[in-house]
């Protein structure tokens, strides 16, 4: 990569100040501190004032494990050099970071297509609004998104060095995925990911006791950070939790399933997540709300608003009321499987893939209703646009020709796997396929771009890559 910058300094200088300016922007002029980074932000703050991991509550400090270290480790280190809630200095520390992660992402793009890609993927992250956004955010996604670009670029370069050779680059390799895995849970498809490409690829490696030993030197630097993590969570909790649990909970603290199956039989879309799924437990109902496909008939409908009315009474929905939804929700998943397992799940995918990615914007959810929101849905409209662009050309480089990206099935495989993962959530939010960003950018990139056979062919290890595209 230096000898790209070398030979194009005012082209990466120029964008690099641009890429700064944008995020600069949304830092000052759309900051956001979300629910999230408020609960973030108490674990910091109870970390360094009480070296306590814990949540306040009633006056007092309570453990948690409802967030994994990372990223309030992160906050707990810029609270001290900064102090406590100063989020401007955390936002401007992620707008460096995520500068970064453009120049790994141009990185990723030379050693799999060319320099000219690698050059076209640097502007498309610097510029990228959705990268820059989430910088402007007191959330993990920013260095989730650094890291996991770090980890592919990394496995990309290491995947001509197996075994003991290379374990240098291998250790760098496994200590980023475990960097990206102690900051979200998902973090650990970055390892699945990488193991499965092996995998693959060593029914056809002539070399296979290297290829293992690669693989488990990754797995036990990815898995080194989580070893304290579940430590501490069984002496303080008794009981084994390597990450966090699925719907971030509390010790005893009530999850409503029969909600949450009852909710999955007809949410589609990031709409119902704000403005139903979210408002539960706290926040009062409206059932007209409720999008047409959640009643499968007039009696269902009054049902329905039977226990609507009965939650928006209190606000508190209790175990029988759960229990009430769950019910609810088994009658229609009976009368129509095929919805609820394979329709609606793809459906939520879709949405999390193509919807304009507005929801940190004061843009209007309902972005469609261009009577109401003129300006709002002209915006939304655009930056969906972008985001389409941008997935079709990812999508036409993969499908295009055989050989056009070196390691293509390493970034196939990431992204299959996110999407498996993704398939089983019942609040479709965008910013869940944002870790994909760094590999849909090199692969959009290389919509424009051949490989460059000096740099990909020289980068290409011993094995069979035709075999792992």
């Amino acid at each position: 990569m230096r000898n790209v910058l070398r030979d194009h300094k005012k082209f990466f200088f120029g964008f690099t100040l641009a890429g700064l300016a944008l995020r600069l922007a949304f830092v000052f002029r759309l900051p956001q501190v979300t629910y999230d980074s408020e609960v973030y932000a108490d674990i910091a703050k109870n970390w360094l004032d009480h070296g306590i991991y814990g949540l306040t509550h009633a006056g007092s400090v309570v453990p948690t494990y409802i967030r994994l270290p990372g990223y309030p480790a992160f906050l707990a280190a810029l609270f001290a050099i900064f102090g406590q809630e100063h989020y401007r200095a955390v936002m401007l520390v992620q707008v460096l970071i995520d500068l970064g992660t453009c120049f790994v992402i141009a990185d990723l793009a030379r050693r799999t297509i060319s320099p000219g890609a690698a050059r076209l993927a640097f502007v498309f992250a610097a510029l990228n609004p959705f990268l820059a956004n989430y910088a402007a955010a007191v959330l993990s996604e920013t260095l989730e998104i650094f890291f996991t670009a770090l980890a592919l670029d990394l496995v990309a370069s290491g995947l001509n060095k197996l075994g003991p050779a290379g374990t240098d680059r291998w250790i760098e390799a496994g200590i980023v995925i475990g960097l990206a895995i102690s900051l979200r849970p998902d973090g650990g498809l970055l390892l699945a990911a990488v193991l499965v490409y092996m995998l693959i690829g060593f029914a056809r490696w002539r070399e296979r006791r290297q290829g293992m030993w690669t693989a488990v030197v990754v797995v036990a630097m990815a898995l080194l950070p989580a070893v304290p993590w579940t430590v501490r969570n069984y002496l303080t909790f008794h009981r084994f939790e390597p990450l966090v649990p699925r719907y971030a909970n509390q010790e005893n603290e009530m999850v409503p399933r029969g909600w949450i199956r009852w909710v999955k039989t007809w949410m589609a879309d990031y709409v119902s997540t704000e403005e139903i799924y979210w408002q539960v437990s706290g926040d009062p109902v409206d059932i007209d709300d409720l999008p047409g496909r959640a009643f499968d008939n007039p009696a269902q409908y009054e049902r329905t608003q039977q226990l609507i009315d009965e939650y928006n009474q209190t606000h508190v929905l209790t175990p029988q009321l759960d229990a009430q939804f769950g019910e609810l929700a088994r009658e229609r998943i009976h009368d129509h499987p095929l919805r609820y397992y394979v329709w609606l799940p793809l459906v939520r995918l879709a949405d999390m893939w193509l919807r304009p990615r507005t929801e940190l914007l004061p843009n209007d959810t309902r972005w469609w209703e261009f009577s109401q929101h003129y300006r709002d849905s002209i915006i939304s409209v655009a930056l969906g646009a972008l985001n389409a662009f941008f997935v079709a050309a990812a999508i036409f480089t993969t499908f295009r020709r055989r050989h056009s990206v070196v390691y293509l099935g390493l970034f196939v495989t990431f992204i299959v796997l996110r999407c498996a993962l993704l398939l089983t959530l019942e609040n479709p939010e965008p910013r869940y396929t944002l870790e994909c960003y760094p590999a849909i950018l090199v692969l959009a990139a290389g919509a424009f771009h051949r490989v460059s056979h000096g740099l990909a062919a020289s980068e290409s290890p011993r094995l069979n890559t035709a075999a792992m595209r």
